[in-house]
């Protein structure tokens, strides 16, 4: 039988609004984030501890971003920094700042004896736009940023007025972002258009389709190669998820520092997006094995969903594996207990062992460590697929930043805790990039994202017309439904 906890450790709500408000998951966490231990050193407003940046004053922060004639920053700091920045000043603030330092730095050298210098430290801030272009190119949708780019840009261009490099490298960076934006644009449009799986409202009292109707054995019955294009669809979808995304989980959630970045609350679509995925699956698993007629083929069925989830486990797709067992999680599946009787549960045993929720997931998360071990190991890119269970990440990373303070009591931010959460979003992103080794079947994902899936009443109608109502609760909600649905019909 399946455990009664998932549906409780896995909601199917909106991810930013809902599925990180829970209170047992803080992930691997580790303690001290900053806010206590000894300095090793410090450097001006900077405090490095044992050669590591750990905190800073905002202002010291950004300084330290800017090239200097004998200096350029390290990339994973320039990567961190301009991800958890947006926590405190928007985008186009910081850039506007960066184009004052910039400025300063520059008559420093037009007046003192470095002019020499003055090309190469040009070149060290259009290769730093180009790495911010690169890296956050949604951060110059905003007009003020571009107009800021375009203000910073000129600045640099008049030392390069003999050979025309400088304003070369900056043609390109511009044409890159614009195509950049213009791309991530069109897909956005795309998936808007896109529409979830058609809703079964059950309208009719009956909620047993025909005999002849399709359903997924009738498409695919090979676990494997539903699986993998589970696993196709996934890295689609996930790939439409950007750095700066997920950092919204951090700056629309923080109510406390009064000079948080909001953001632009369009940029959570990507999110709710593949949450809704996540939930749209764990539906269609539990339509599937309802709405088959006969006990035999709804055995068949929920030991073929069995194999697919262990498929997808040994495949590294996790988030699949967690929505195939959500669903049949769900209660009009879960207390079909004649049915389950008939299933081999063997499999389904090492299932549950998986995605066991006590202690906060440690049987999955040793799993995705595995995984993950495996993946930076690999030649190819079968063995390098990583697709942790989304919702699990998303409370990961709230919580680190929940449990940690922004600000250390001196007022530096706490910049040893966006050390960690920038780590853990630069390897999320790692594995979105992936690409997919296995043969798309277009015909096996149509069905997946079109199928029609019942709703949670006409689940509980199908299931107890499979297996009648076996106590008092049950014949209630059998005889609430009933008469709801002859009234509205």
């Amino acid at each position: 039988m399946p455990f009664s906890s998932s549906q409780e450790t896995m909601p199917q709500t909106s991810i930013v609004f809902s599925s990180i408000l829970g209170s047992s998951c803080s992930g691997q966490v580790q303690p001290g984030m900053g806010e206590r231990g000894s300095v090793a050193g410090s450097s001006g407003d900077l405090i490095f501890q044992e050669g590591r940046l750990i905190s800073g004053s905002l202002e010291a922060l950004m300084e330290h971003l800017v090239p200097t004639v004998d200096y350029y920053p390290d990339r994973t700091y320039i990567f961190t920094f301009l991800l958890s920045s947006r926590v405190f000043i928007p985008p186009h603030d910081l850039l506007a700042r960066v184009g004052q330092i910039c400025l300063e730095r520059r008559q420093q050298l037009e007046t003192g004896s470095e002019k020499a210098k003055l090309k190469s430290f040009s070149a060290k801030i259009v290769q730093l736009l180009k790495e911010w272009t690169e890296a956050f190119p949604y951060d110059f949708q905003d007009e003020k940023a571009m107009a800021e780019l375009k203000v910073i840009t000129h600045r640099v261009t008049q030392c390069d007025e003999e050979n025309g490099t400088v304003k070369k490298a900056i043609a390109q960076m511009t044409q890159s972002l614009l195509l950049s934006l213009a791309a991530r644009n069109q897909l956005q449009e795309l998936r808007e258009k896109l529409r979830s799986p058609a809703m079964d409202k059950g309208s009719v009292l009956k909620a047993k389709p025909p005999a002849t109707q399709k359903d997924i054995l009738g498409v695919c019955c090979d676990p494997l190669v539903l699986a993998q294009q589970l696993t196709h669809i996934e890295l689609e979808r996930v790939s439409s998820i950007h750095p700066e995304d997920l950092m919204q989980i951090v700056s629309h959630m923080d109510s406390r520092d009064k000079h948080r970045c909001r953001g632009d609350l369009t940029k959570t679509y990507s999110l709710e997006a593949y949450d809704n995925w996540f939930n749209c699956l764990s539906m269609l698993v539990a339509t599937e094995v309802c709405r088959v007629v006969k006990k035999k083929h709804r055995t068949r069925m929920l030991e073929f969903f069995i194999d697919v989830a262990r498929e997808c486990f040994n495949i590294g797709n996790f988030n699949s594996m967690m929505a195939i067992i959500s669903g049949m999680n769900l209660s009009p599946v879960a207390r079909l207990k004649k049915t389950w009787s008939k299933v081999k549960t063997a499999k389904f045993d090492v299932l549950e062992h998986h995605m066991d929720p006590s202690s906060n997931f440690c049987n999955y998360r040793t799993a995705l460590q595995g995984a993950t071990q495996r993946s930076q190991m690999a030649n190819s890119s079968r063995e390098k697929i990583v697709i942790p269970v989304f919702n699990l990440f998303v409370k990961d990373i709230y919580f680190l930043h929940k449990i940690h303070t922004n600000h250390l009591p001196n007022g530096h931010v706490n910049f040893k805790k966006f050390w960690e959460i920038s780590r853990q979003i630069h390897e999320f992103m790692t594995w979105t990039q992936v690409e997919c080794p296995f043969e798309k079947e277009k015909k096996i994902q149509n069905y997946l994202l079109t199928a029609p899936i019942y709703s949670e009443e006409a689940l509980f109608i199908a299931s107890f017309e499979s297996e009648g109502p076996e106590n008092h609760m049950e014949k209630d909600s059998w005889k609430t439904l009933r008469t709801t649905l002859l009234n509205r019909a």
